[in-house]
């Protein structure tokens, strides 16, 4: 459980968070999403430098595009928004779990989690139903639900 975190954090914080971060030669690192009071894990993106920082200062999960080159906040088309209850950095620096409070569901395909395919003996196997309708939450001419 998660103890409730005010935004903005103060400057020092995210430089001093970010500092801390190890990022490749892309200035990327991965970030896995989990919902903060139940564990479910919901997603991994990519996040950069001021990715992280947006996400610090305005409490809500911002990440970064691989296809598009451009920052990908969490909702903007979608209505699905991770709120941020903690951001926390591995031993290593070179990943992050998010803690958020995600608002609908997190993946582009309707359902709740992206990790919703499992291996069993006979092949991987679907172990969650769609909850929206990909469609409603990405009109066709949306682009939120690209792969980051």
């Amino acid at each position: 459980m998660t103890t409730a975190i005010s935004y903005p954090l103060p400057p020092a914080v995210v430089e001093a968070t970010v500092a801390a971060i190890r990022f490749d030669a892309n200035g990327l690192v991965p970030a896995i999403a989990q919902q903060h009071d139940t564990g479910e894990v919901l997603m991994m993106a990519w996040m950069n430098a001021q990715s992280v920082a947006e996400s610090l200062t305005t409490g809500r999960a911002c990440y970064w595009s691989r296809s598009r080159q451009s920052f990908w906040r969490k909702g903007d088309t979608s209505g699905q928004v991770q709120h941020l209850r903690e951001l926390r950095v591995d031993c290593d620096g070179d990943t992050l779990l998010l803690l958020v409070d995600q608002v609908g569901v997190a993946c582009h395909t309707g359902r709740r989690s992206c990790f919703y395919r499992a291996a069993a003996p006979d092949g991987l196997s679907t172990i969650a139903d769609v909850v929206t309708d990909p469609l409603v939450l990405y009109p066709p001419h949306a682009h939120d639900h690209q792969a980051p």
